[in-house]
Order: structure tokens, then C-alpha cells, then sequence
């Protein structure tokens, strides 16, 4: 039977989708799309149960957390009143270093998510616990490079650290504003791997979602502890871990998370342990961008 002209070019246009499909997913998922919903093994049966049968309702937890968000919504309007988290605007203007960042107790823990490559089938094991004196955060586990047996994920091995980004009174969004800052401060002390420390911001549009500006991060290994300090102005921009020919500086007002990941191919096991991570003002840097910022229609 003979197809219509629509119906012909439905055809043609599902053909070539399936063909772009695999090279627009990246290496860890694999060749299948997946738009809408989370990441599915391959193999593994899709979850058809609706929605609403997914919901619990619970009227303790409803109270509760009423309450949560009217008590943060009236420390939002004092804080207001009194200045930025609740100083004063002087002490704001005059600081050259803020921690962001310390881990004092099992609290400071839960604003941090870790994750590695079992979500996707792999091996690598990645733990996250209070140092000694319950002052620092210790990262620690065991990569594996070694690629799931499913027939499709071809790469594996990572493990990533990333904090989780803030929200206001009924769960709205809240973003860092480091406008005033120009470099991060890190006190560290690691096992001599390479990480890469990785910082998102607010986008626009929804395929930037996966956008994120990177830098390398060199620990010495040792028993002693290493201070390093990395303008903002030296982060790249990345999109699934493919570095773009058209970079932008980093967003400092809108900052939404920032996070390390392992990934350096070498198995074995690995540890990391924080102090702080902060962000100063060094006057000495002058630098807006350390990357050549492509123009479409350069100035004659």
C-alpha cells in the first residue's frame, strides 16, 4: 500500500533519529535516549505505576512541615532586615574570606550527596564520614574502571562528592552569590590523585542543564595539609564531560553547587579529606577570563 506524503516523511524523519540517537547520549549511558524520567539500565523493565500511587500521604509530616517552611520564611524577612545571612552589610563588604563550607558535625553531612558508577552497573564504592575530632570530611573508597557486562556502557570508573543546592521557605531555590570573590579557597589533604573540582550555576534554557564549569584539582598526598587557591576566572565550561569551543565565564552571582570527582583510571582505593572550602578576594588577581572568547561577528 502506498503512504501518504506525511506519512513518508514520519518515516524518514524517524529513520534518521534513530540513527543520531547513539551519538546523542553520552559513553556512560549508553546508545538509548531517554528524555523524560531518570536513567534505566539496560535490560532493566520499565516502571509503568502512575504517579498518584506513588504518592504517601502523611498528616504528621504535612504539619511538620508547615511549620519547617513559616519558620524559615520568617528568618528570611529578619535576615533582611539585619543584612545578608543575618550580619551586617559592613562586615559583608569588608570580608576577604568566607567559608562556604565546614564540617564541624554529622549535620554538615547531609548537605552533601556521593555518588560513582554502581548507579549505572559499575564497581567503584565511595563513603563519606567525619575525620578525626569530627572537624574534617573524609571521601573515601575504591575505583574500578572496570565497565558493566550489559553490552552497551563501554566507560565506567568515577566517583563524585557534590553538595546539594539550597533551598528557601517552601522549597524554593537559593543560589551562592560570590560576586564579590574571585578565587576558591580549598584546605585539603589527598593521596596524590588528580580530581576535578567541578562548580554549577543557574542556566536559562533547559539543555544547559548538564553544563558545568571544571578545573583540576593536583593533591600532593602525605600526612599534611594543602592549601589551594583557584581563581574562578581559570574554570572552563563542560557539557557531559566534553569541554565547549565556546566558552563563557563563570556565573558568580548564581552559583547552585560545587562538587569533586575521581576519575583518573587508576583502580585502587582512594581517600580525600576537607577542611573547608571558601571563597576570597585576592587582590593581586586581575584576570575576568583565561580563555579566548570566540565572537561570531568580531569587531572590525
Amino acid at each position: 500500500m502506498a503512504l501518504t506524503p506525511m506519512k513518508q516523511i514520519a518515516t524518514l524523519y524517524r529513520g534518521h533519529f534513530l540513527t543520531l540517537a547513539p551519538s546523542l547520549c553520552s559513553p556512560v549511558c549508553g546508545k538509548r535516549v531517554n528524555f523524560l524520567g531518570e536513567y534505566r539500565r539496560p535490560g532493566q523493565p520499565r516502571d509503568n505505576t502512575p504517579p498518584w500511587k506513588k504518592i504517601r500521604f502523611n498528616f504528621a509530616k504535612g504539619v511538620e512541615g508547615i511549620q519547617k517552611h513559616f519558620s524559615l520564611l520568617k528568618d528570611e524577612l529578619f535576615q533582611r532586615m539585619v543584612g545578608p545571612q543575618g550580619r551586617p552589610l559592613q562586615e559583608h563588604m569588608l570580608e576577604q574570606t568566607q567559608v562556604k563550607w565546614e564540617f564541624r558535625g554529622s549535620e554538615s553531612l547531609s548537605q552533601w550527596v556521593v555518588s560513582s558508577d554502581r548507579e549505572i552497573g559499575g564497581r567503584s564504592e565511595a563513603y563519606l564520614k567525619l575525620g578525626r575530632n569530627n572537624t574534617t570530611c573524609l571521601l573515601y573508597g575504591t575505583l574500578c574502571s572496570t565497565p558493566p557486562r550489559d553490552g552497551e556502557t563501554r566507560y565506567s570508573g568515577y566517583c563524585t562528592l557534590r553538595s546539594k543546592q539550597p533551598t528557601m521557605s517552601f522549597d524554593r531555590k537559593k543560589h551562592h552569590d560570590w560576586s564579590t570573590f574571585n578565587t576558591l579557597y580549598l584546605r585539603i589533604r589527598g593521596d596524590g590523585r588528580p580530581w576535578m573540582v567541578n562548580i554549577g550555576a543557574e542556566t536559562y534554557f533547559t539543555h544547559q542543564n548538564d553544563d558545568m564549569y571544571s578545573y583540576f584539582l593536583f593533591t600532593r598526598g602525605g600526612p599534611y595539609w594543602q592549601e589551594v587557591k583557584i581563581p574562578f576566572s581559570k574554570f572552563f565550561l563542560s557539557s557531559r564531560g566534553r569541554i565547549q569551543d565556546e566558552q563563557h565565564p563563570l556565573w558568580l552571582d548564581k552559583v547552585n553547587t560545587i562538587g569533586f570527582t575521581l576519575g583518573d583510571q587508576a583502580d585502587g582505593p582512594f581517600q580525600l579529606e576537607i577542611d573547608f572550602i571558601a571563597a576570597c578576594n585576592d587582590r593581586t588577581h586581575t584576570e575576568e577570563f583565561a580563555y579566548e572568547l570566540y565572537k561570531r561577528n568580531p569587531e572590525v
